[in-house]
């Protein structure tokens, strides 16, 4: 997204080589992801939106701005198709069984895309457009969405929004960028919004009173996780004081949700985190978590 930015490729490399240095890449089944088709992407996004955009990041010859915060070069359509296409094939991958719970590494991230306006570094809504394939074309009945980024995930609760087959919770620091989700969107939609320097106690007691009943109530046949690790206490995007300790135990609720409703199966996209040595411990720590869930002593 050009020089500064901070969304960058930095941030892949630092997963990769935490991944490297921890061993936890051994224990885990790496895969090339394959793109999104535009069909696929019309489960989520709107068929004129997605017509503009192909036409627009097509004929790219440099770094432009689509927004204040978003720009796109010559190679962002091929990495924003298989960012979707990642989220689609763990999700297809996952359902038949063929793993038990799978993470995409990705960029860009999807949170913010709504059905027809990319925005806040993201183009499609990845995770969104999994959703609706499980939900269309792969026969699941209810599936949950939980977004844990620091903002607020306004692009996949547009698309999304009072979708029966969906019930989204959702935590952020407010008010920060896309400054909504207060109230939320859809009725099926639960919100935890917290404001700056908010701490791990907090957090954990609101999902413990919020979150984990809703998810038992509603017991979904499948986790999507919007993986967003910029609430990390040393992110320079938010100002919430999550450490990656927290981010174990979320995931370790959410693999207890799922191994009791949903026998076992998570799909998490990455979203934001931009402080890159704690992103990298951050996703360490989530990704250990679900390595263990799939049966794995580490």
């Amino acid at each position: 997204m050009g020089s500064g930015h901070p969304e960058c490729p930095e941030r892949l490399e630092a997963i990769a080589e935490a991944l490297e240095a921890t061993g936890l890449i051994h224990y885990l089944a790496v895969q090339q992801a394959r793109a999104a088709s535009w069909d696929e992407l019309a489960l989520a996004h709107d068929p004129q939106y997605l017509t503009r955009l192909r036409e627009r990041l097509e004929a790219v010859t440099q770094v432009v701005q689509l927004d204040p915060d978003t720009a796109a070069n010559p190679h962002t359509l091929t990495a924003a198709l298989h960012a979707a296409g990642a989220a689609l094939q763990a999700t297809e991958q996952v359902i038949s069984g063929q793993v038990r719970n799978a993470f995409c590494a990705v960029r860009p991230p999807g949170h913010h895309a709504m059905r027809a306006r990319a925005m806040g570094f993201c183009f499609f809504a990845n995770l969104a457009v999994a959703v609706r394939a499980a939900l269309r074309r792969h026969g699941l009945k209810r599936v949950a969405v939980i977004d844990f980024d620091v903002h607020h995930g306004n692009g996949t609760e547009d698309v999304l929004a009072d979708d029966p087959g969906v019930l989204m919770v959702g935590l952020f620091e407010h008010p920060l960028y896309p400054f909504s989700g207060v109230p939320p969107k859809g009725g099926n939609m639960l919100n935890l919004p917290f404001p700056a320097h908010t701490g791990s106690q907090e957090i954990r007691e609101a999902i413990r009173a919020h979150w984990l009943p809703a998810l038992e109530r509603y017991k979904p046949e499948m986790l999507f996780i919007s993986a967003g690790f910029d609430a990390h206490q040393l992110d320079p995007l938010g100002l919430l004081r999550l450490t990656e300790v927290d981010y174990a135990w979320i995931t370790e609720q959410l693999v207890d949700v799922a191994a009791r409703h949903a026998q076992g199966r998570i799909v998490s996209c990455l979203e934001g985190g931009y402080h890159l040595h704690a992103l990298a411990r951050s996703v360490c720590a989530h990704l250990r978590v679900l390595v263990q869930a799939g049966g794995v002593s580490i």
